[in-house]
């Protein structure tokens, strides 16, 4: 929370809070004056300068170096890996209470570290000030919340029942050992420390493999953890290379399990080849291309809201992202000229600056990614609002684009590839079962929503819709914004592996197995 009580998170509505606001500028400047140095990266507590180096630049503006970063080889590695398997003896024996204190720190620096750690994510990848402090907060509130978890399972212990008085057992879930995560850069701490926070406080040690485009947010909840007083050997960030790093972790036979945050192909060969001699765990978030249902019964103001700021909430740049809409015919041309009026309102612009409601999208690839996805719709359709690069003034030295709504026919791949760029197609339907099938007619099943004021129609959706994390009537995000505890995170189909939900009752219990004990007295 901010300094007076005002709570962040992706549902947020209004940024009106000053006292929110003067402590994030106050963060602004301690991260502006961490920018432009080098960063060795830590192996078992020792610095290490890797086999290169790498100068990572804003997306607000390539002319902001960030940084400098170590990138690991793959002999650091094996030493970070040797050293984790050396140390997870010892940690899966510190008594879960005490690795629940020591997170639950953890998860308080980053709270307290809040302002500067949002306003050095906004640099490193282009958050808005809500979207990056929400960021921050997920992080220690995924950790705080698998801290309750072990609480309220009491440590996953549980006796069971007896066969004769002279026999006892107990069923317990027991750590794997060195766990893996491989994390993506759009929620450069939440989803590496969410899974990390899970894997530690269930007694595993961890090697966290960042995003090239996270490096420095990766180190900084390292840095977090490590002044808690975790371990320098159960927790070990090693910025590097997908094919050096991630290559070397996933062919690592000393992993225990290994989560991974990323597109559906990288996540589907991670699955497969993590498992080619023997069965270990592998939990992948693979990545969405989540529909929206508008029916005639939807309050359209409401509906064109939830629309805009899940669509274009950081560029589109959520594996959650809304990127389909279903419109039944008759309130179609209504619904379209409602999200055209909204969007049309949003401020672009250098999302570091009080009001900016978008930023940048990460890199030229992703430029050329809705470049490519804009062409298809004016050839095959019709492009209802952008579709242009934006190179006006500052915004010429950073990767912006505007925010684009498009009509394109069922064949088109738009309504098949994930994109990761502001972009949404949109479709009229007959019925509300022909926008259900449609929207079920897709690899994923990440996110979903409805609208409608009618009963029958929302309960109808809910049986019938194959996701993972569903909202009706949503105004603050119709497909995003999940939060631990509050609405559990996973996909069905292609965009999950396990069937179990980041922040939800089932997932920290993905990082242990179980294991029966038997004691005989006679």
């Amino acid at each position: 929370m901010a300094e007076n009580g005002f709570r962040v998170t992706y549902a947020t509505m209004s940024a009106d809070d000053d006292a929110l606001h003067e402590a994030y500028d106050r963060g602004i400047e301690e991260a502006r004056s961490w920018l432009g140095g080098r960063h060795p990266f830590l192996v078992n507590g020792e610095p290490r300068e890797g086999e290169s180096w790498a100068e990572t630049r804003s997306p607000i503006d390539r002319e902001v170096a960030i940084g400098t970063f170590a990138e690991a080889s793959r002999q650091d590695v094996d030493d970070a890996i040797a050293a984790a398997q050396a140390f997870a003896p010892e940690w899966a024996a510190t008594p879960w209470e005490e690795r629940v204190r020591l997170l639950r720190e953890a998860a308080d620096l980053i709270s307290e570290r809040r302002s500067e750690l949002s306003a050095l994510m906004a640099i490193e990848v282009g958050k808005n000030r809500l979207e990056a402090l929400g960021d921050v907060e997920e992080t220690a509130d995924l950790i705080r919340y698998y801290c309750h978890e072990m609480e309220r399972n009491d440590g996953f212990a549980k006796p069971m029942g007896q066969l004769s008085e002279a026999e006892k057992t107990r069923d317990v879930m027991r750590p794997y050992g060195v766990w893996g995560v491989i994390s993506p850069f759009n929620f450069p701490m939440a989803l590496a420390g969410g899974p990390s926070g899970a894997a530690l406080v269930a007694g595993n040690t961890v090697v966290l493999k960042p995003s090239g485009q996270g490096y420095f947010s990766g180190l900084k909840l390292g840095e977090a953890l490590l002044d808690a007083g975790v371990p320098p050997a159960a927790f070990q960030v090693l910025p590097g290379k997908g094919s050096v790093v991630g290559a070397a972790m996933v062919e690592d036979p000393r992993l225990g399990g290994i989560t991974f945050t990323g597109s559906y192909e990288v996540g589907m060969g991670i699955y497969r080849s993590f498992t080619q001699d023997y069965p270990r765990p592998v939990i992948c978030e693979m990545g969405g291309k989540n529909p929206v249902i508008v029916t005639a019964k939807a309050d359209l103001e409401k509906a064109a809201e939830g629309i805009k700021r899940s669509a274009f909430g950081f560029g589109g740049q959520k594996c959650s992202a809304a990127s389909r809409l279903y419109v039944e015919a008759p309130v179609r041309d209504d619904l379209v000229s409602a999200l055209l009026e909204k969007t049309a309102a949003i401020e672009i612009g250098d999302p570091l600056e009080r009001g900016v409601w978008l930023g940048p999208v990460i890199d030229e690839e992703a430029v050329a990614r809705y470049e490519e996805a804009v062409a298809e719709a004016r050839s095959s359709g019709e492009v209802l609002h952008g579709g242009e690069r934006l190179t006006e003034g500052d915004l010429a030295r950073g990767t912006f684009v505007q925010p684009a709504i498009v009509t394109a026919p069922r064949e088109s791949w738009l309504w098949r590839r994930e994109l990761f760029v502001p972009f949404i197609s949109v479709d009229a339907v007959s019925s509300l079962d022909e926008a259900i099938a449609l929207a079920n007619d897709t690899e994923y099943g990440l996110t979903a929503g409805v609208f409608s004021e009618d009963r029958g129609e929302i309960d109808r959706f809910l049986d019938g819709i194959e996701a993972g994390v569903v909202y009706v009537n949503r105004r603050a995000g119709a497909t995003t914004g999940a939060w631990p505890g509050v609405q559990p995170f996973g996909g069905w189909k292609g965009s999950g592996t396990s069937g179990k939900a980041g922040g939800g009752d089932y997932y920290v219990q993905q990082f242990m197995r179980e294991q029966s004990q038997t004691l005989v007295t006679d």
